[in-house]
C-alpha cells in the first residue's frame, strides 16, 4: 500500500531533501510551504501547495481531500539570534502555528507526527555527549518554542491517540550527494556554507568567534550530521510509528565533534582555495562543545549514518555551492 505523507516546510533545506527521499521510497507526498524561506524549485516532485500552517481553513481542506498516513514538520523558523530579538515571531510560528497543525490533525484523525526538533532544547550542556536524559533547559526563544511542542505532544497522544517522534538535530550539513539540492538560507548562518561561500568568492572572509576555548585548536567543537543521514533517520522514524511503536524522542548527530578550525582546514583541502579568516571575540552563550549521543536512535530505529566523514560532508556541500 502506498503511504501518503504531508511534509510541511518541504521547500526548505531539510524538508526538500526529505520530500525527495520519500518520493524515492515510493511514497505519495504533498508539500505545504508558504515559501517565506523555502524555494519552489527545491520541491522535486509530488503535489505542492503554497500555504501556511496558520491557515486553519486550508489545513481542513487538505486533510479532507487527502487521507494522510503521517505529517512531517519542518516549517519552523530556525535562527537562534533572531529568536532573541523577535520572540513574538518565533512563538507565533513555531508554537501557535504548530498547535494549529496538531489541532487539524486531531480533528481529521491523522495518526502520526514526526517533528523536527533541536538540540537547543537542552541549553548549556551539563555534559557531552548529550543523550536523551540530559536536562532540557533552553536559553533562547527558539529552543523554548521547540521544547513547548515536545511537552504538548504527550497530551495530544493521551487525548487523541496521536503518536509522535521528536528528532533533535545538532548541526545539519552537507547537500544531496548527486548535487540536486543544498542549503539556500537567506541570510546564511551555518558554518559550512559560510566557509564555502568564502572559498567561492561570494563572501570576502569567514569570521571565527573565539580561538581561546579549551579545545585542541582553541575553537568551538560541533557535531555535524549529513542531511541525507537526517532523512534516513526521519524515514526510520516513520517506519517505527507505522509499525505501531510508542512515541519517543531521539537525539541525532554524527557522534563525533569537529572544531571550527577543522571545518576551515577541510574546506581549504576540498576546494583548493585560500580561505581568509578574521578572528573575532567569543559570542556570548557559545558552548565549548556540542556533541550528540545518538546511541538510542541507533539501537531503537536501527539508524546507521553513512556520511560521517567531514571531508565527504564538505565535498557534497561544495558541489552544491559551485553549481552553475
Amino acid at each position: 500500500m502506498t503511504r501518503k505523507v504531508l511534509v510541511v516546510g518541504g521547500a526548505g533545506y531539510i524538508g526538500s531533501h526529505m520530500v525527495k527521499y520519500l518520493l524515492d521510497q515510493g511514497c505519495s507526498v504533498v508539500t505545504l510551504d508558504n515559501l517565506s524561506t523555502g524555494h519552489r524549485d527545491a520541491v522535486l516532485g509530488g503535489e505542492f501547495v503554497c500555504g501556511d500552517i496558520a491557515d486553519s481553513r486550508l489545513l481542513s481542506q487538505l486533510f479532507t481531500a487527502h487521507r494522510f498516513d503521517a505529517v512531517m514538520h519542518f516549517a519552523s523558523y530556525i535562527q537562534v539570534g533572531e529568536s532573541v530579538v523577535k520572540p513574538a515571531m518565533y512563538y507565533h510560528n513555531n508554537v501557535a502555528n504548530t498547535l494549529n497543525l496538531l489541532h487539524a490533525m486531531a480533528q481529521h484523525g491523522v495518526p502520526h507526527f514526526v517533528f523536527s526538533s533541536t538540540a537547543a532544547t537542552f541549553g548549556e550542556p551539563a555534559y557531552v555527549p548529550i543523550d536523551e536524559h540530559h536536562p532540557q533547559q533552553p536559553i533562547n526563544p527558539y529552543g523554548r518554542g521547540k521544547w513547548m511542542i515536545e511537552q504538548a505532544l504527550p497530551d495530544y497522544q493521551h487525548a487523541y491517540g496521536l503518536t509522535a517522534v521528536c528528532l533533535r538535530y545538532f548541526n545539519a550539513a552537507g547537500a544531496h550527494p548527486g548535487g540536486l539540492l543544498g542549503e539556500r538560507h537567506e541570510p546564511e548562518t551555518h558554518l559550512i556554507p559560510l566557509v564555502l561561500q568564502a572559498a567561492s568568492g561570494r563572501r570576502s572572509h569567514i569570521s571565527v568567534f573565539g580561538t581561546d576555548y579549551p579545545t585542541p585548536d582553541g575553537t568551538c567543537i560541533r557535531d555535524y550530521i549529513h542531511v541525507t543521514d537526517l532523512c534516513d533517520a526521519h524515514w526510520l522514524a516513520l517506519q517505527y510509528l507505522w509499525n505501531g511503536q510508542p512515541s519517543q524522542n531521539f537525539n541525532l548527530g554524527n557522534g563525533q565533534g569537529f572544531s571550527v578550525q577543522e571545518v576551515i582546514d577541510t574546506a581549504r583541502e576540498v576546494t583548493g582555495k585560500a580561505i581568509e579568516v578574521q578572528v573575532s571575540q567569543r559570542r556570548p552563550g557559545d558552548p565549548v562543545s556540542l556533541v550528540a549521543d545518538s546511541s538510542l536512535a541507533r539501537a531503537v530505529l536501527g539508524w546507521k549514518p553513512q556520511f560521517t566523514d567531514l571531508k565527504t560532508i564538505v565535498s557534497h556541500a561544495w558541489v552544491w555551492e559551485t553549481r552553475t
